[in-house]
């Protein structure tokens, strides 16, 4: 089989070293398929450093849609959307609607006044993550306890992080890059301010390094990690008791079934104790702090901490 490859042999003058780049510092291969698990270890081992320098042991996690405003913003969008011959603002990207000029006009006024209505649970997880923080800086030792964590984006995210920051505690955002929605709110500390590309990254945080879980209202991101974690307490993946409070019983009443679940013998009855209902700030704090000291304060119930550093579940077998 003839050989096509005519050798090349360059002039020995024409030749000039140039110096390899570091592998890890070379932007073109990280970037590469090649360097994904780089990528990966990286959103892993940067946080861990973090976590650690700052003594964090464990996490409060609160989810909830990001499309929930403060009430005043709510009212204040509702005041000029309800203003004759206001201009009506265009809605963001990922709600566009398909209407002519006035069905668009009577829609974006139909969201506004559910935007005002919806603003009591942005309230609602602020004065949590206010209470809860007021809590746990009283706790004694070393690292900081039940440290109040959000996707990092706004909505029911900065509610958490704003309430946490007004009490004067550290507070965790967990960012994902998106097209869209998803900037960093302005009351995450600095300090733990993290910004991921893997989903599975984030979620990896959320679940490892949180003793309980707060669920507002949402849509299908909240729909996804609270059912993430129901499934990873129901099968007992995590070597820690999770407790998982779903906040407002009303509209996860409208939103989900679990009963129909129960009675199609999908989930058992006992898998409704894995989670509890509360309506109010005050009933979901004392749920939170009654958990959070029968399994992971009280002495009896569990082990000093090996190390200063945070606390990840281990995964059982």
């Amino acid at each position: 089989m003839p050989n096509n490859k005519t050798p090349n042999v360059p002039d020995e003058s024409q030749l000039v070293p140039h110096a390899a780049p570091l592998a890890y510092l070379n932007q073109d291969f990280l970037d590469s398929p090649d360097g994904r698990v780089l990528r990966i270890v990286a959103e892993y081992s940067e946080p861990l450093s973090r976590f650690r320098r700052e003594k964090i042991q464990d996490t409060v996690v609160f989810f909830g849609s990001a499309r929930f405003a403060s009430l005043s913003q709510a009212e204040e969008s509702l005041v000029m959307l309800a203003k004759p011959g206001s201009a009506a603002p265009m809605p963001p990207p990922e709600t566009q609607l398909n209407a002519s000029d006035g069905d668009l006009a009577q829609a974006l006024l139909k969201r506004a006044h559910a935007g005002v209505e919806m603003a009591r649970y942005y309230e609602d997880a602020r004065r949590l993550a206010h209470m809860l923080t007021d809590w746990t800086i009283t706790l004694p030792g070393k690292r900081h306890r039940f440290v109040v964590t959000s996707g990092g984006g706004p909505g029911i995210m900065e509610a958490a992080n704003r309430g946490a920051r007004e009490a004067g505690g550290k507070t965790i955002g967990l960012n994902i890059r998106l097209p869209f929605e998803q900037l960093p709110n302005r009351y995450i500390s600095p300090e733990l301010n993290f910004e991921f590309h893997y989903f599975f990254m984030r979620k990896y945080w959320f679940a490892y390094l949180s003793k309980a879980l707060v669920v507002f209202p949402g849509g299908f991101g909240t729909l996804d990690e609270l059912f993430e974690i129901l499934t990873l307490a129901q099968t007992r993946k995590l070597a820690k008791k999770i407790i998982v409070i779903i906040y407002g019983s009303e509209y996860w009443n409208r939103v989900l079934n679990l009963q129909a679940l129960v009675d199609s013998g999908a989930i058992s009855e006992e898998d409704k104790k894995l989670f509890t209902f509360a309506d109010t700030p005050e009933a979901a704090f004392e749920a939170l702090k009654e958990g959070l000291t029968r399994y992971h304060l009280d002495p009896h119930a569990v082990k000093a901490a090996a190390e200063e550093g945070p606390e990840i579940a281990k995964t059982l077998p």
